[in-house]
């Protein structure tokens, strides 16, 4: 499904969230948006809590922190007044795992980093870093490399992965696992 602009005559506009409300009424069991620069950010958590598991989107933001500072910054775009501890807590139950890719010295983009998003305490979404890419030097074209990293921390959702028959290796989560670049 794809967004479309109002004609010359003003009509016929088709936004994302109409697009992601449609979508809904398909019944889907995924519903993936290219990226989210607005209000339909509050409809898209909505999908994610209510509807089908397995959804994404893409925000754009500097570090893990940031994206749900946008993410709370975008859903307040949709013109709602809602309480920041709600809002939280709902993007606390909706984002499972947080993604954060970076553009490196030289031009590569890498996944930096892996983070699960845990839960609530407080007024705070607690988070806990799976995976990371440490960078371990500059090559001679002036593009940086490096490895990308366990942090020892196993993600609660492994069960739920097992569960569903999903077999991960033992020493999948300890630090002392590189991956390969």
């Amino acid at each position: 499904l794809e967004t479309r602009p109002p004609n010359i005559e003003g009509k016929g506009a088709i936004t994302t969230p109409d697009l992601v409300r449609n979508a809904l009424r398909m019944r889907p069991e995924r519903i993936i948006i290219g990226e989210c620069r607005g209000g339909e950010t509050l409809d898209m958590h909505q999908a994610m809590n209510t509807g089908p598991s397995g959804s994404m989107t893409t925000p754009h933001a500097n570090s893990v922190r940031d994206a749900l500072s946008r993410l709370e910054t975008m859903i307040m775009m949709n013109g709602f007044e809602l309480p920041i501890k709600a809002m939280r807590q709902q993007i606390a139950s909706a984002v499972d795992l947080i993604i954060q890719a970076n553009r490196l010295q030289g031009g590569p983009r890498k996944i930096t980093s892996i983070t699960e998003v845990m839960n609530m305490e407080q007024d705070i979404i607690v988070m806990q870093e799976i995976f990371r890419f440490r960078q371990t030097g500059v090559d001679q074209n002036g593009r940086a490399f490096g490895q990308f990293e366990a942090t020892g921390v196993r993600p609660t959702f492994v069960q739920r992965l097992e569960a569903k028959g999903v077999k991960l290796p033992s020493n999948m989560f300890s630090e002392r696992v590189l991956l390969r670049d």
